[in-house]
């Protein structure tokens, strides 16, 4: 006999599938924001080239990743029938290395437009492709990315009091870092829109990494960020469990016991920090998921039901409603 658990999991991820199939493509083309008006802060002389890898195909769909970002945007997806005045921001991961674009990018995107909610997608520029102040462009984007769309809130149909970000592995750490320093001064303002505030109302961390010392770090996405010989004092600045305030806003993490890349212990921590903080939280534990299981690779395993508990703490801190998904 088949255990109830794994019916109950293949159910949730044959309904995850099925509603990837029926929402792709998105039912409308993006709209591309770039984030600056002219060169990004701190750029070098030569620029990086913007490259687009495909690693073949996923049962899910494609499997591409994106490097060399000069120009970082946001695409915003506005679905067809927009059920929802919330929206969410996401924040593909790859080490800090790349930006995995389908199955933590588009996937996602395909899902909430399905349930009538507006995404948009950051493309967000990488530490180590020769900017200044490499440890602070990631965020700088991540600010700028929350003021434009709470600036143009209304050009989208979107209340500017309800927006949510969420990021996966190493773009975890660029969302959590955004919750927790949304308002640290990372840039000179360029416009009147860097008055405009930076906090997120919502934050989901998806096998997150949050901490840059041992043992909860994850090397690649450290040396990345830091370089390979990070002072104690960048290691403490970039750790998020060591910052969190009565500021940070509500958060809810995701992860699975058996990740090999990024360690459970990340996500423990940054839970505890948050409960220490006295702030809302909540944290979901999936015994089988691996690292980087997004939509497509959370079919069949309980990690699938992540979002619809992130559509159902959302709806209970009155960030996104709880749309349809059918």
């Amino acid at each position: 006999m088949i255990p109830r658990r794994e019916i109950l999991a293949l159910g949730a991820g044959l309904c995850l599938a099925s509603q990837i199939a029926r929402a792709a493509p998105p039912a409308v083309e993006p709209t591309t924001i770039p984030l600056w008006p002219g060169l990004p802060p701190g750029a070098p002389a030569i620029l990086p080239v913007e490259t687009i890898v495909d690693q073949g195909g996923l049962p899910s769909g494609p499997n591409r990743y994106i490097l060399g970002i000069a120009r970082p945007t946001i695409q915003c997806f506005v679905p067809e029938r927009q059920t929802s005045d919330g929206a969410v921001l996401l924040m593909p991961g790859g080490s800090y290395l790349r930006e995995v674009i389908d199955r933590e990018g588009l996937e996602t995107v395909r899902l909430l437009n399905a349930r009538g909610i507006t995404a948009f997608l950051l493309r967000y520029r990488l530490p180590a492709e020769g900017w200044h102040d490499r440890s602070s462009v990631a965020l700088q984007d991540a600010q700028r990315a929350v003021r434009l769309i709470r600036a143009r809130a209304t050009q989208f149909g979107l209340n500017p009091s309800r927006i949510a970000a969420v990021g996966f592995s190493a773009g975890g750490h660029l969302a959590a870092s955004l919750a927790v320093g949304h308002a640290r001064p990372t840039y000179a303002a360029v416009d009147s829109v860097d008055r405009v505030s930076a906090r997120p109302d919502l934050v989901g961390l998806l096998y997150p990494v949050i901490g840059m010392a041992a043992p909860l770090v994850h090397a690649r996405s450290r040396d990345a960020l830091l370089g390979s010989e990070p002072t104690a004092e960048a290691i403490a600045a970039q750790s998020v469990e060591r910052n969190v305030t009565a500021d940070t806003p509500p958060v809810i993490i995701f992860h699975a016991a058996d990740d090999a890349s990024v360690p459970v212990e990340n996500s423990l921590a940054m839970f505890a920090a948050l409960r220490a903080a006295g702030g809302p939280s909540e944290l979901h534990l999936f015994e089988h998921g691996g690292h980087g299981f997004g939509i497509g690779g959370a079919v069949g395993k309980t990690a699938s039901a992540w979002p619809d508990l992130f559509l159902g703490f959302a709806k209970s801190h009155d960030i996104l409603d709880q749309a349809s998904n059918t």
